[in-house]
């Protein structure tokens, strides 16, 4: 129990000296001490609650989720019946109400373009997404189910979740909570951001980026009053660009999206010197991207931000290569937003800023400080009772205890975790659990002697029996702790992760540790008597 050999002693200070040494960048920055530049400095990272930081809390236009389930289905109808071999006619096709109907030119073709549209109303997943009805012979009624529209809007939310994760992680911030609430909002809390409006202006923006071709034929007189020719519609300029105030007509289909981009970049025009966004299409995206502006050479296309004209310039040449730039009378900054914008991808849904606001790190440095205060004190008080009651062994728990707290940090800072207030509690917590690890320990090794164990047998027997049952306790609180973390969000999260952390390293250095430096120590002096 008490043998350990040289191997076994070399990795265990090993483990102990680089832990420790883990630490020390965040007690310098604690300490207002600057870390050598040359040496790597991870530290822990405080959560908003501890260096303040801005929060937003988002919310999504889930009717907007319904209408564009129904104009992506209006497309698939119509690309269906198409492709159908023969193809499929049918006459107008109606999207109001929430339902689409259409009718067939050929009564005799219900059976075949049922069968063509059953893979689409059916879905991809166990939810039913579209009911399908054939009313007077040969009209086609297609009205969404609500399980189909609640298992959209919650597809819909994981993609936003996941798109505001992609921009805030371009920011370059260290541990954001990135948090769905329910089920149509998020709540996004940035650490160290102490402007909230540009944290606003960049998860408010969809993103969704459009080339539509411009509809030369519709009348301006017309635009003026929202009217526009049939299979197009009216989209306005966006605010500050040169036509801002106006609208024009664009073709509704045969467009390109943005989801085929593969790359978006801030750079400069090289003759006018303004911002611009050079983007990169994908293999399918550049072919269709190049095929678009061959077959429509001279006549102007528009590129559409979030239902709003950047421009219309016309096509001189086609546009081959797969690459293009988007020009908007940009600022470097808004340049550079939407090309983080466009590469993270488009929101499939519009998030409304609700809620928005902002921590100061005067809280959290107050926080800190009483922590460090509140620790100290009652790390000192323990120091000197474990060392007047156990006296050399108490005085190997002191220095486990100390370890412990440095190993701590080391860890959580070598894996960029988080500290938040509740963080600090576990970590209070830890402390107290290594300190009642030893006691236990040393009570055993004390009850040994008093049924007249020889020091060496006693110490023996007190390490073996103890930590049985510290073992034991420890492993229901990890238990706990993983439990907190699956089911936990945001700060009972940061508390389950010290709390897990702390566990682990405060049974290495109580049992493991102190075990030994008191071998070493029965080895060197061979006590016969044992003061505890």
């Amino acid at each position: 129990m008490l043998d350990f050999p040289g191997w076994k002693k070399v990795w265990l200070w090993f483990l102990t000296l680089t832990a420790v040494a883990a630490a020390l960048p965040t007690i310098a920055s604690l300490s207002g001490v600057k870390w050598p530049e040359a040496l790597p400095g991870p530290q822990v990272n405080l959560g908003l609650d501890l260096a303040g930081g801005s929060q937003i809390l988002l919310e999504a236009n889930t009717s907007q989720v319904a209408r564009q389930r129904l104009e992506s289905m209006e497309e698939d109808v119509r690309r269906v019946l198409r492709q159908a071999s023969p193809a499929i006619r049918i006459g107008d096709l109606s999207s109001s109400n929430g339902r689409i109907s259409f009718l067939l030119d050929d009564a005799t073709q219900v059976d075949r373009a049922r069968e063509e549209l059953l893979p689409l109303v059916n879905g991809s997943g166990p939810v039913r997404e579209w009911n399908l009805e054939v009313v007077d012979g040969s009209r086609f009624v297609l009205t969404p189910t609500k399980n189909g529209l609640e298992q959209a809007i919650s597809n819909a939310m994981d993609t936003a979740t996941e798109v505001v994760r992609k921009r805030i992680d371009a920011l370059g911030t260290r541990e954001p909570t990135i948090i769905r609430e329910g089920d149509t909002r998020i709540s996004v809390q940035v650490p160290g951001l102490s402007d909230p409006e540009a944290l606003k202006s960049l998860l408010g923006q969809t993103a969704k980026l459009e080339f539509k071709l411009v509809d030369v034929t519709a009348l301006q007189s017309d635009i003026v009053q929202g009217i526009a020719p049939p299979g197009s519609e009216i989209v306005p300029y966006a605010p500050g660009t040169p036509l801002a105030g106006t609208s024009i007509a664009v073709k509704r289909l045969g467009g390109i999206r943005g989801d085929s981009l593969t790359n978006a970049q801030q750079s400069f025009e090289q003759r006018s010197n303004q911002a611009v966004v050079d983007i990169t299409f994908d293999q399918a995206g550049g072919k269709k991207f190049a095929d678009l502006t061959a077959q429509n050479v001279g006549k102007p296309f528009a590129i559409i931000l979030d239902g709003q004209v950047l421009s219309a310039p016309n096509i001189n040449e086609p546009i081959l290569g797969g690459k293009a730039q988007i020009s908007g009378s940009f600022t470097a900054e808004s340049a550079n937003q939407l090309a983080i914008s466009l590469r993270s991808g488009a929101l499939p849904v519009d998030l409304t800023v609700i809620q928005q606001g902002t921590v100061g790190p005067e809280l959290g440095a107050d926080s800190i400080r009483k922590g460090l205060l509140a620790m100290s004190i009652g790390s000192l008080a323990v120091l000197m009772l474990m060392g007047f009651t156990y006296g050399r062994l108490g005085l190997y728990a002191n220095a486990a205890l100390v370890v412990n707290v440095l190993m701590l940090l080391g860890v959580m800072a070598a894996f960029k975790t988080t500290l938040t207030l509740p963080g600090i509690a576990g970590f209070v917590l830890t402390i107290g659990a290594a300190v009642d690890a030893n006691v236990l320990i040393n009570e055993r090794i004390r009850e040994e002697r008093k049924r007249g164990r020889r020091v060496v047998a006693a110490i023996e027997t007190g390490y073996k029996e103890a930590s049985r049952a510290i073992f034991d306790a420890n492993i229901t609180n990890v238990i706990a702790a993983v439990l907190l973390f699956a089911f936990g969000s945001g700060p009972v999260r940061g508390f389950a992760v010290v709390l897990m952390i702390g566990i682990v390293t405060s049974v290495f250095t109580a049992v493991t540790m102190t075990r030994l430096w008191v071998a070493g120590w029965l080895r060197k002096a061979r006590p016969q008597e044992l003061n505890i």
